[in-house]
């Protein structure tokens, strides 16, 4: 019995930890996007030198489901726990590369006057990070419904990112001046659909912790 309550202990651990990876990139992200609605260069640049605190976590989390899966040899739902957390932590990783990807984007759009009012960038934002604090909400309380909610939000972005990239590039067309803001903002675009994308993994590693098996949610 005690064996078993320390091996709950440490999963609780481990889940710990990735909660706590999700927070920063959350965080992250909504820096990210603040400096880039905003224009704040220095901000963009927080983001980016803040970044190496949710690698070095990944790489924590990634240590410490080896050394557990190596001292417990655990079987079945446990073991499913803690391969579904280390594809989580990688993905929440590439979101957190994403959020320094538009910080990246918006030292390179400066101070010119911005034209998010063309696209649906915010809300592509918006509805990505109410998917990322679900998908790992389903994950934590195994909770499918909830996984499968998180895919169907993925359609809504997917939509928000084809409105986007045709409202920028009509408005190229006729602006040829905004060329250098247009394409960060096609970028932006791009790693917003792609963040959507990978909460969408999140979704369906929560999934495959419940039933045992592998469901495509995008």
């Amino acid at each position: 019995m005690n064996v078993r309550k320390n091996f709950d202990k440490n999963l609780q651990d481990l889940q710990s930890k990735m909660n706590e990876m999700n927070e920063l990139s959350i965080s992250a992200f909504e820096k990210a996007f603040t400096a880039f609605k905003t224009q704040d260069v220095e901000l963009a640049l927080k983001v980016i030198d803040e970044d190496s605190v949710i690698d070095n976590l990944d790489n924590e989390i990634n240590q410490y489901a080896v050394w557990l899966i190596a001292k417990e040899q655990p079987f079945a739902t446990d073991l499913r726990r803690i391969i579904a957390s280390l594809k989580i932590t990688s993905d929440i990783e590439r979101i957190a590369d994403f959020a320094v990807n538009i910080a990246k984007a918006t030292v390179k759009i400066g101070k010119t006057e911005s034209l998010i009012n063309i696209t649906q960038l915010e809300q592509m934002k918006e509805v990505s990070m109410k998917m990322l604090k679900m998908g790992v909400t389903s994950f934590i309380e195994e909770d499918m419904a909830l996984a499968k909610e998180v895919g169907d939000l993925d359609d809504q972005v997917d939509n928000y990112y084809a409105e986007t990239y045709k409202s920028i590039t009509e408005f190229l067309r006729t602006h040829p001046e905004d060329t250098t803001q247009l394409v960060q903002l096609l970028f932006i675009n791009r790693f917003l659909e792609r963040t959507a994308d990978h909460i969408t993994n999140i979704a369906e590693s929560a999934a495959y912790l419940v039933k045992g098996q592998i469901y495509d949610l995008g």
